[in-house]
C-alpha cells in the first residue's frame, strides 16, 4: 500500500507551469487539496490527509530523493511504499502510466531517487508531457505549458488524482494493467468548449 506521495518538480513561481513541475500541478487536482495544510517540513512542503503523507521537495528536482527521503525515514516508509508522480518524456501528452521500478529515463528526479534509497524499487505515476519536436530537452521541460495543452491535462490531472486517491487505499499492484499506459480522453463536450 502507498504511504507516500512524492510530487516531484522544482520550487519558485517561475516554474510553476513548466512541464518538469507536471507533477506538482497534478497535486492540485486532490479533491481535498484545498483542505490540506501544507508544512515547511523534510526540505519540502509536506501535509497529511487520512494517514497518507504528501510532499513537494523543495530542493529541485536533481535533489528530490533527499527530500522524499527524510520524510520516509521519520514515518519508517519503505521504498515500494512510496510512488513519485513525475514528468514523461517518452509517453505523448495525454498519457498516464502507473509502473513499479525500471529505468530512470534520464529523469533527474528519479536518479536523486535512485541515488538516496539505494533501489530504483519504488512506484511512480508519469504524467506524458511528449519530446520536443526540435530543440534540447533540458529546454523543453523548463518551458511552460501552452494554454492548449493546459486545457488537455485538466482531465489528465483529475485521472491522476482519483487513481492517486484509490491506491492510498488498495495495493497498487491492483491498477496495474489498466493503467500501464493510459490514454486520457477529452469529453467531447470539453473539445467543443475549446473550439
Amino acid at each position: 500500500m502507498i504511504k507516500l506521495t512524492a510530487f516531484l518538480g522544482n520550487p519558485g513561481r517561475g516554474y510553476t507551469q513548466n512541464r518538469h513541475n507536471a507533477g506538482r500541478l497534478l497535486a492540485q487536482s486532490l479533491p481535498f487539496y484545498s483542505s490540506l495544510s501544507w508544512q515547511k517540513k523534510f526540505n519540502g512542503l509536506y501535509a497529511s490527509y487520512n494517514g497518507s503523507h504528501f510532499l513537494m521537495p523543495e530542493t529541485f528536482m536533481n535533489l528530490s530523493g533527499v527530500s522524499v527521503l527524510a520524510a520516509a525515514s521519520f514515518f519508517k516508509i519503505k521504498a515500494e511504499e512510496i510512488i513519485t508522480v513525475h514528468d514523461e518524456l517518452e509517453l505523448p501528452l495525454g498519457t498516464i502510466s502507473l509502473k513499479f521500478s525500471g529505468g530512470l529515463g534520464g529523469h533527474n528526479g528519479l536518479r536523486s531517487m535512485k541515488e538516496s534509497f539505494g533501489s530504483a524499487d519504488f512506484w511512480r505515476l508519469r504524467v506524458g508531457i511528449s519530446r520536443p519536436a526540435v530543440g534540447e530537452v533540458h529546454d523543453w521541460v523548463l518551458s511552460d505549458f501552452s494554454l492548449a495543452e493546459r486545457e488537455k491535462l485538466i482531465p489528465v490531472f483529475d485521472a491522476g488524482a482519483n487513481l492517486l486517491m484509490q491506491i492510498t487505499e488498495k495495493e497498487p499492484d491492483d491498477f496495474l494493467s489498466e493503467w500501464a499506459k493510459k490514454k486520457i480522453e477529452i469529453h467531447r463536450e470539453q473539445e467543443t468548449d475549446q473550439q
